[in-house]
């Protein structure tokens, strides 16, 4: 199986935030053969239409697992072949727990009002 690096907002190392776009750093996961090999708190950098997209395909993030965001930063994830999960809620553990065992979804949207060249709808 392939490593996967899946990153979650979060502020508080421990709640998904809901509106990645907002959040203090990413919580990013190093998972091999289904097991968490490591993980890293990165620092995001400030807000601006397109740059967390660019800034998290440089750490190798293969998933992003989050509340929402707009349609244009989905399109630029997977630009970056990063894999985007919506709907997200609740800890980085359940929300890491539900995804390595395969059932977690996307069940979000695209948020609607605009942030900048992004949208949210909160």
């Amino acid at each position: 199986m392939k490593q996967l690096r899946v990153a979650l907002p979060t502020t508080d190392k421990v709640t998904v935030d809901e509106h990645f776009g907002h959040c203090k750093m990413f919580a990013i996961h190093t998972i091999e053969d289904n097991k968490v090999v490591s993980i890293e708190h990165v620092m995001a950098p400030p807000h601006a239409p397109g740059v967390l997209p660019k800034f998290l395909g440089e750490q190798n993030v293969t998933t992003i697992i989050t509340g929402g965001m707009g349609q244009r930063a989905i399109e630029l994830f997977k630009e970056q072949d990063i894999d985007v999960i919506l709907g997200a809620r609740g800890t980085i553990e359940e929300n890491l727990a539900t995804f390595m065992e395969g059932d977690l979804m996307s069940t979000g949207s695209a948020c609607s009002h605009n942030h900048d060249d992004e949208s949210c709808n909160h």
